[in-house]
């Protein structure tokens, strides 16, 4: 029989190791972009890896232009963003090994469903956005050097237009709030789609423009080169990259759905 003692004793040992810190090699920073965040995909794929592997995902959720600015400087272990031409650069540079295409969705010019600036016949985002500029209504862009300001800025180029007219608003903010911000001053916005449906319910706007092929949206994950920060957590980057891979993260990024839409498709192929 145990004693009083003996079982206060082995109570407190259990709530010791129950409320034991996760031990820093065990943690892994991943940088990565609101939209992954905001959508629900990570909530939905993290639980599965920490469980099978033991490590713990601290999310750092950001535009692209940031996220690879915490990689450059070493603060984090690994980078997932979508902006090919960054993360190419990145890779150039040499701070980014093993860069791997996890996933797409797309990119969709949303705004009021009476559609002001006749978007909808437009048969480029490039004539689109020209609509947009002529009619005066609002548009209001993250201006955060994300993944998708990146993309908008190229539009903007592609259709020779500075995006200095009186309706552009450069708002500074991740794709959630700039939607919430687009809806209020019914105005359009670029976004990608993953975003718009986790975020529909709280929205009156509507996909005005829908690009196909010419708005993909492509993420990568990559490792950060040991070389250059050798005391990152560069198991668990790995662990962490070859189990998005996997045809088991692979098969729920494709079940992975919001009001009964698929928000990502899984692109990786050996």
């Amino acid at each position: 029989m145990f004693n009083l003692r003996t079982i206060f004793s082995m109570a407190l040992v259990a709530t010791t190791i129950a409320s034991a810190p996760v031990q820093a090699e065990e943690i892994i920073k991943l940088a990565t972009t609101t939209s992954t965040e905001n959508s629900g995909l990570l909530k939905s794929l993290l639980p599965k890896f920490e469980a099978e592997t033991g490590f713990k995902v601290q999310v750092i959720a950001t535009g692209t232009g940031k996220a690879l600015k915490l990689a450059r400087q070493g603060d984090v272990d690994v980078v997932m963003t979508h902006a090919p031409a960054a993360e190419a650069k990145f890779v150039q540079e040499g701070y980014g090994l093993m860069p791997r295409g996890i996933m797409e969705n797309d990119f969709v010019i949303l705004g009021p469903k009476n559609d002001p600036a006749n978007v909808r016949n437009s048969k480029t985002a490039e004539e689109a956005f020209a609509k947009i500029a002529k009619s005066g209504t609002p548009f209001i862009s993250r201006g955060d050097n994300s993944g998708t300001n990146m993309k908008e800025l190229i539009i903007w180029k592609g259709a020779k237009i500075e995006p200095q007219f009186a309706g552009y608003r450069s708002v500074g903010q991740g794709m959630g709030k700039t939607l919430l911000m687009a809806n209020e001053l019914q105005g359009y916005t670029l976004s990608d789609r993953g975003t718009f449906v986790a975020y529909k319910a709280k929205l009156d706007l509507a996909v005005d423009y829908d690009g196909g092929a010419a708005l993909a949206n492509p993420y990568q994950i990559m490792l950060i080169n040991p070389e250059m920060y050798p005391d990152l957590n560069h198991k668990g980057a790995k662990a962490l990259s070859d189990w998005l891979i996997s045809a088991e993260a692979q098969s729920m990024i494709n079940s992975y759905t919001v009001q009964g839409e698929q928000l990502f498709k899984a692109t990786y192929s050996e």
